[in-house]
């Protein structure tokens, strides 16, 4: 029987997604990077899902990285094709209209950072380790690093850490704001499940909205976001949504939201 790659675990409005590789440290190959593809695009229409957690199986590593052993034959063509499979799966996860956490429990190196950069937060166990070493093994980043770094941690520090292909531990990840808390490992899970909780008892449609006004204004000039964001603002008033919210602060009782509104 084939192995599974992935653990999909849906459970009260929050889906566990367990990469499952870690006799290769969860290293994302061609397989690995079309089932998380397929998985996310069927996540997107799943309505009964609204925070979605990405770890890593075992204890030593998220992902480290993209599958050397594949990728050392590559063509120039068969590259770029790898390229932009992960760069797809990428641009789905930042466009997913629910929270997404990364869950690192040990190594995010390569592409395993470029996947948890596409998240919405990271929260890292105190063992994690992250890099992207591409450099040193004379290629560059290529599921989006060389853009979603500099706009995180500031394109001095990105270029840093690209051009010398140097490790860093999570304290020095969370001070340079890559990562937003460091929790022990066994404490990890559970505090990502609280915050998912936390998510969740907000309005979904005004979630997914915040999401949409922070991922496309970090694309925009300010100039431009501001309007965008009104506009935003205001479709909310179009529905339910904002109605049971705003009745329920004036009712000084606890809103009761539907993921289907």
């Amino acid at each position: 029987m084939a192995e599974r790659i992935l653990l999909p675990h849906t459970r009260d409005g929050i889906c566990t997604i367990t990469i499952n590789r870690p006799q290769s440290l969860n290293a994302l190959n061609s397989r690995l990077l079309a089932q998380l593809t397929e998985l996310v695009t069927e996540l997107e229409k799943d309505r009964a899902v609204q925070v979605v957690l990405i770890t890593g199986a075992g204890d030593r590593a998220f992902v480290a990285g993209a599958d050397i052993g594949e990728m050392a034959a590559m063509s120039p063509g068969q590259a770029l094709e790898f390229s932009r499979k992960g760069q797809r799966l990428i641009q789905l996860l930042e466009r997913l209209d629910k929270t997404v956490i990364a869950v690192v429990n040990g190594y995010a190196l390569g592409g395993g950072l470029e996947l948890a950069l596409a998240c919405d937060f990271i929260y890292a166990a105190e063992n994690a380790r992250f890099a992207l070493p591409e450099l040193s093994l004379g290629v560059i980043p290529g599921f989006g690093g060389t853009q979603n770094l500099p706009r995180l941690i500031g394109p001095n520090r990105a270029r840093e850490l690209i051009f010398s292909a140097r490790m860093i531990d999570a304290r020095q990840a969370e001070a340079w704001g890559m990562v937003n808390l460091v929790l022990p490992q066994d404490k990890l899970l559970d505090h990502a499940r609280e915050t998912a909780q936390a998510i969740m008892a907000n309005g979904p449609a005004a979630l997914s909205l915040a999401k949409e006004a922070i991922r496309s204004g970090m694309n925009m000039t300010r100039d431009e976001a501001i309007p965008h964001e009104s506009v935003l603002f205001a479709h909310l008033f179009a529905g339910s949504e904002q109605a049971e919210g705003m009745a329920a602060f004036l009712e000084k009782r606890t809103p009761q939201f539907n993921s289907d509104q």
